[in-house]
Order: C-alpha cells, then structure tokens, then sequence
C-alpha cells in the first residue's frame, strides 16, 4: 500500500509539475545572447548547442541542435529535430534560417562544441550533407531514439572532424537502428 501511494504521489506531482522551466508557458525564445552576431563575424561558425529539454524531461535530459554561419553569411542556419513536427508523417528535422542559440522553451543552451574561422565552411559543407542523409526524418520516439540527440550524434558520426561529444544527458545520442 505505501508503494502504490507513493507512485501516486509521483505522478500527480510529475503531472502536476509539468515543466521544468515555469511551466508550459514559458515561451521565452530569444537569443541567449552565446552565438557572435552575423554582422560582426564574417568568419564561419558552427555551434552545438544544448538546454535542458521541455517539461519534466528537462530533470534529467537534454535537447541539442545544430546552428551553422558559412563565412560572410548574414544568419545562421539551425539544423533540429522536434517529434511534434512529424505528426501526420512529415519530416521532424527542420533545417532553417533562426536565431542560433536560442532558448529552448524557457531553457538556456550552452554550448557544447563550437568551430570557427578557417576550414569550418568545409566541415558546415559536411554538416549539411550528413542532415540530408539523416535516416530516420519522420520517425521520433523520445526514449530510446530516434530524437533530437539521436540527430546530432549523426551528424557527429557522420563527420568526425567535429569531434562531438554528447553529454550523458543527451539521452538517444547512442540510438542506432538495429
């Protein structure tokens, strides 16, 4: 009996809780202020980034992406992936011009690994190509993959020059389709 009332307890707190950053609410996503801005950085950038994930996830994992800045370019590209967005069979990678190091439903990114000046235009090339091949772009399941960290360890693995190194937290970066 005090099993089953403490796993009662959890839950309607876990339910109750629902985000870890403010609540479902909190849709703060502005820049946090870690990428250099385009307009005074004419050399090429790629940054990973990572913030806790939504919700109570954000507890114990992470969410991660990709924001490239080609020399000379005007804004960074992000390269993602979001399972809302594969509702209905679409694509759940999204590859587009956004702000690079935004925050993650009210969670501010770090960033775990960055690469800039000469030769970067080469590995954003490399990037870009491996987010194309991606396999798994309308398939998303949180736990144990593919998801968000299972995109970016791809691309990792794709172009080992990145030298990526995914922290503990970024639960799915092991995935690999058996």
């Amino acid at each position: 009996m005090a099993a089953a009332l403490k796993t009662l307890v959890l839950l309607t707190f876990f339910t109750s809780t629902g985000c870890s950053q403010d609540g479902w609410h909190n849709t703060r996503r502005d820049s946090a202020g870690l990428a250099p801005l385009p307009e005074s950085t004419p050399e090429a950038v790629l940054q990973v980034y990572g913030a806790n994930a939504w919700g109570w996830r954000g507890w114990f994992a992470i969410h991660t992406w990709v924001a490239v800045k080609p020399s000379d370019a005007s804004s960074y590209t992000v390269l993602d992936v979001a399972g809302w967005r594969g509702r209905g069979g679409g694509s759940v990678v999204r590859i587009r011009q956004d702000i690079p190091d935004r925050y993650w439903f009210g969670a501010k990114p770090e960033i775990i690994a960055e690469h800039r000046g000469e030769g970067v235009d080469e590995l954003i090339a490399d990037v870009l190509d491996a987010a194309d091949n991606y396999p798994w772009k309308t398939t998303y399941k949180g736990f144990p993959g593919p998801n968000s960290n299972t995109f970016t360890a791809w691309i990792g693995r794709e172009v080992p020059r990145l030298n990526l190194q995914l922290p503990f937290s970024a639960i799915g970066k092991g995935y690999k389709e058996e």
